[in-house]
């Protein structure tokens, strides 16, 4: 009998058979995975074990961390308070948080915080997981360290201090943390959370490390990195200098790695979302449909700001106002090539939405591959999301 539950139109039963497929195939221990074309829920699936050590069953409500897919929770955050008149996404950082200008950072605007160029790809010393709690102190922290290149003038993925920036916009213009303001402002209703409480964490998928999931090979398709690359990527991973590792490492979430309650709490604005997929799907429909952000807001924030090398995941990227763009980074069918947008995270999970296509699409899972972002088990939805359109 199937693993797999819920719901699924018989015109998108191609992504069912992916999904089914990924735990045929051993690559899955839990996940979900939801999709919405216009307004109607088309998918909403889920299957496999929440928590590998009790053996608790994945439910339909059950939540799961998302890594750095937050990154686009908090992205529209902060580009809703600039819809507002709060701030300027060009004007200087320095206009609204003035100590912000220390070691040559004046020139910084918004928009290099919300696009990688800000220069700040990792905090200059270990920052404990407890530390990490206080976002004000962790961005006072950023304000006053010198970059590591000119703001503006190159990016690079700032995989945690991404939130301590973008967060401290929302912070400045709402009084509010970016969980508080996600909640009030557009997640009413929604079991998503960047920072949830303790009857959330309880009932939340377990993360566990998992076999290698496949991202390469001569039938993979051409956004997927080749093995070279991906050894690239390995050796910044292991070398403790690295502004790969220093980026993703720190601060370190301590005993228990994501799973620990202390940053599941703290709602870290980079790394710190839990959700049902049915609910962070929801965020992306609301989002293409225009309801959080006016549809020409959205169009200027998914216009690629940096395309190119990034100094820090040693590959291509792509990246708007806190949105990714398809690349290296974010693999996407051809269908989607020009219109995708959205983020990934660490172990495979992923958000997208697409404005011309109509469509959103969520998939979270609790087993872990061994890329930053991305793998094929994310693309196979994707691909199959697509192919289902027609």
């Amino acid at each position: 009998m199937s693993t797999v539950q819920g719901h699924c139109d018989p015109a998108f039963s191609a992504v069912r058979d992916v999904f089914e497929q990924n735990f045929a195939d051993g690559l899955e221990l839990g996940a979900a995975v939801s999709v919405y074309a216009g307004d109607r829920k088309v998918v909403d699936l889920w299957g496999g074990v929440a928590d590998r050590r009790s053996g608790r069953e994945w439910l339909a409500d059950t939540p799961c961390f998302g890594f750095s897919c937050t990154k686009a929770v908090t992205a529209t955050a902060a580009l809703l308070l600039a819809e507002r008149g709060a701030f300027e996404v060009d004007g200087p950082v320095t206009a609204w948080w003035p100590e912000y200008g220390a070691e040559g950072k004046d020139g910084t605007t918004a928009a290099h915080l919300l696009s990688h160029q800000a220069g700040l790809p990792a905090f200059a010393r270990p920052v404990p997981a407890q530390d990490a709690a206080d976002a004000p102190a962790r961005a006072a922290e950023l304000a006053a360290q010198a970059p590591e290149w000119t703001p503006g003038e190159a990016h690079g993925y700032h995989a945690l201090t991404f939130g301590w920036l973008a967060g401290e916009i929302v912070r400045r213009h709402a009084g509010r943390t970016v969980g508080a303001f996600v909640r009030e402002e557009f997640a009413k209703g929604l079991d998503l959370w960047v920072g949830a409480p303790d009857d959330v964490i309880d009932r939340a998928a377990k993360l566990s490390a998992g076999r290698r999931v496949p991202s390469g090979g001569a039938d993979s398709p051409k956004a997927v990195p080749d093995d070279n690359v991906l050894e690239r990527l390995a050796g910044a991973y292991v070398d403790r200098d690295s502004p790969f590792n220093r980026s993703i490492n720190n601060p370190h979430p301590g005993k228990g790695g994501y799973n620990n309650p202390v940053v599941l709490r703290a709602g870290w604005p980079a790394a710190g979302m839990l959700a049902t997929a049915a609910s962070f799907g929801a965020f992306y429909r609301d989002l293409v449909a225009g309801r959080i952000l006016r549809p020409d807001t959205l169009r200027g924030a998914i216009e690629p700001r940096v395309a190119g090398p990034d100094r820090t995941m040693l590959v291509d990227s792509s990246f708007g106002l806190g949105y990714m763009r398809p690349s290296t980074t974010f693999f996407t069918p051809p269908a989607g090539r020009g219109t995708a947008f959205g983020h990934t995270g660490a172990g495979g999970s992923i958000g997208l939405g697409d404005t011309e296509a109509g469509v959103a699409l969520a998939y979270l899972p609790n087993m872990m591959g061994d890329q930053l972002s991305g793998d094929l088990r994310a693309y196979r939805l994707t691909e199959a999301v697509y192919a289902s359109l027609g």
